[in-house]
């Protein structure tokens, strides 16, 4: 009994709180909802959109306003009075009404007496799609640039008149060469104009851009017909040959057969079963089944029986070989007026041409950048090796050292661009150290043996990798890179390389410049020259070779070093990382020529353009890719054992 009574309560409250203001029956805004009233009350999917796009071309000062609240489910409809009001609830059952014309309030009321318009999913997409001319120059650039990603998502025919009429106000210039631009592409799309669309078509000579492939596809779609003859008219678009990849003889003939131009094929074994259920007496149509041992007899058999009307009659192979000669097959466009389309695919074969280029200097840029890690992780081996002739299997722990002073420079200094400006001296100073220690410990009781040199130095890889493991364990650790070095240099939609490999590649130049600065301009360089060129001679000098080998391999060691803090801003830093460029190194050292920075440099590249080479070829597997890649470097170490530069002393004799 209490319900009844609040109810009534709730009325006499509204009632005596009576609509401020009167609701504007005559507005403009009004009318037009009046006009497209039962429509929009049923709120179908199928009949809605006039309504909504008579709102959205009205040109009304309150339509943008209430398509907003239409689509928020705020507006309502006086049941009685079959007005439009926006409303928000107050409680469950009293609504306080507001007039769409100007947005006055009106009042509380109750809602027993107005019903709430619901639009669907549906529904509130259209509306969204109208309320983009309106957004496209609202004041707030964001919402602007929100608009011209709804309709770079779903773009309507309506958008292309709300976008040329947007152009010429828009005060953003980014913003304005946005909708120029989108302008463009719905003109060819949706402009009734084919003048106007062949315009923008050729606009797009040349561009890159995936929006404009995705715009121009549509139009050279064709439609693969058969005719006795070729007719005239610009939309044939060029024949085909039945037989090919672009017209299988199966498919061809199936042309044929929908168009009513030849009876339906049969295949061998369907022939061959009809056959078998139409034996009598041991004859097919009167002939014996012995002499059914050719292709031609049972398709004459068959053709007897097709004309007895035992079996249907269909095409024979020799049939099918005739219809299909007898015929010509044609593309004819079916996506746009011919003039359009032709339009559209010059525009493409362009593009297609530009793409191919821009796709070679991606390649390019990518066996450049892999080129130049190879090279920060070869340099040290080719001095150790060109100076010393030592084959140091552990030369990619010393990376994988490297790697991991910077992860723990980067525990301690948490400011990434400082702490990799400090990991780079450190990691150098601590592989050049236990390069050192390698060098006095191991590998000076080596020299001039290099099978036992190789297994000493394997032995400690083996041995670093397990002392990492017991440090940090064998999960991968992060080393972060700077800010400004995140993200990637874009050149188009096609061409881009990440900052990261820009700065390695920067780093790689910069050590072939240090390095040659000090074998060329400094004692130490002139030293290690001597003892490179004749360790007797050099030590007749004064020289300590002794001294010389144990610098040389820090030097190659800490080297190593810095190269690991470069590779693991891109890569994962584990304790096996540095088997990964260990034979990648030693290929670029022997294909370049061993102890040649100019010749490391050119194996760098040789190494790095072959292999993003062979993974272009077979980007499936880069397992396979490394295999071919090996394989071809064994072949050239044949015909050129001293690598592409040789060097003269020491390490060519050895």
């Amino acid at each position: 009994m209490k319900m009844p009574f609040l109810r009534l309560a709730a009325a006499v409250l509204c009632l005596l709180a009576a609509p401020a203001t009167a609701q504007n029956a005559d507005a403009p805004i009004q009318q037009l909802l009046q006009e497209h009233g039962e429509i929009i009350a049923k709120s179908s999917r199928r009949t809605i959109e006039p309504a909504i796009q008579a709102l959205a071309s009205s040109g009304l000062p309150a339509a943008q306003e209430v398509l907003e609240r239409w689509q928020a489910k705020e507006m309502w409809l006086n049941e009685e009075t079959g007005l439009f009001v926006f409303a928000e609830e107050i409680d469950r059952d009293t609504i306080r009404i507001f007039d769409p014309a100007d947005g006055t309030e009106i009042g509380l009321v109750p809602d027993e007496g107005y019903d709430q318009l619901k639009p669907n999913s549906g529904i509130r997409g259209l509306i969204g799609a109208a309320l983009v001319q309106f957004q496209l120059s609202d004041p707030d650039p964001v919402n602007r640039a929100t608009a011209l990603d709804a309709i770079e998502r779903d773009a309507e025919e309506s958008h292309l008149a709300a976008l040329r009429a947007a152009i010429d106000s828009e005060p953003d210039a980014a913003l304005k060469i946005r909708k120029q631009r989108l302008e463009r592409l719905l003109t060819i799309r949706f402009d009734t104009d084919d003048a106007a669309r062949i315009a923008a078509i050729e606009s797009f000579a040349g561009d890159l851009g995936v929006d404009v492939r995705a715009t121009l596809n549509p139009l050279v779609a064709t439609r693969i017909e058969a005719a006795t003859t070729l007719p005239e008219g610009d939309d044939i678009a060029g024949t085909l040959s039945p037989g090919t990849e672009a017209l299988p003889r199966d498919t061809a003939y199936a042309l044929l057969v929908d168009a009513g131009l030849a009876p339906p094929a049969i295949s061998r074994a369907d022939q061959r079963a009809a056959l078998v259920a139409n034996i009598a007496d041991g004859a097919v149509a009167g002939i014996q089944v012995a002499d059914l041992n050719t292709e031609a007899a049972r398709d004459l058999a068959y053709a007897e029986l097709a004309r007895a009307g035992v079996v249907a009659a269909v095409a024979l192979e020799t049939e099918i070989d005739d219809a299909l000669s007898g015929h010509v097959f044609y593309e004819r466009f079916t996506g746009a007026p011919p003039q359009v389309a032709l339009a559209a695919l010059a525009a493409l074969q362009d593009i297609e041409t530009r793409v191919a280029l821009n796709r070679t200097l991606d390649l390019t840029l990518d066996a450049l950048s892999l080129a130049s890690i190879y090279f920060l992780a070869a340099i040290g081996l080719a001095i150790t090796f060109g100076v010393m002739g030592v084959i140091n299997m552990a030369h990619g722990e010393f990376i994988m050292m490297g790697a991991y002073t910077g992860y723990v420079v980067q525990l301690i200094i948490p400011d990434y661009t400082v702490s990799i400006l400090v990991a780079l001296p450190l990691a150098f100073a601590v592989t050049f150290g236990a390069g050192v220690a390698m060098e006095r410990l191991v590998i000076r009781w080596l020299y001039h043996r290099p099978l036992e040199t190789l297994l000493a130095t394997f032995g400690i890889s083996i041995a670093l990798q397990q002392i990492a493991k017991n440090i940090f364990g064998t999960q991968a650790r992060p080393l972060t890179s700077p800010a400004w070095l995140d993200g990637s240099l874009v050149m188009n939609d096609i061409v881009s390389i990440s900052y990261i490999r820009i700065a390695i590649f920067v780093l790689a130049l910069v050590f072939l410049a240090l390095f040659l600065f000090v074998m060329n301009r400094t004692r130490l360089g002139l030293e290690v020259r001597a003892v490179t060129q004749n360790p007797r001679m050099a030590a007749s000098m004064g020289i300590n070779p002794d001294k010389i080998n144990m610098l040389t391999f820090g030097l190659g060691s800490g080297i190593a070093g810095i190269a690991g803090v470069a590779i693991g801003l891109y890569a994962k830093v584990t304790s096996e990382m540095g088997a990964d460029y260990i034979v990648q190194s030693f290929m670029t050292v022997v294909v370049g020529g061993v102890g040649n920075i100019w010749g490391t440099l050119v194996g760098a590249a040789l190494v790095g353009s072959l292999q993003k080479g062979i993974e272009w070829l077979n980007p499936s597997n880069t397992l396979a890719a490394q295999t071919y890649m090996i394989l071809f470097i064994i072949l050239f170490i044949q015909f050129r054992p001293r690598g592409i530069i040789a060097l003269k002393g020491r390490a060519a004799e050895a």
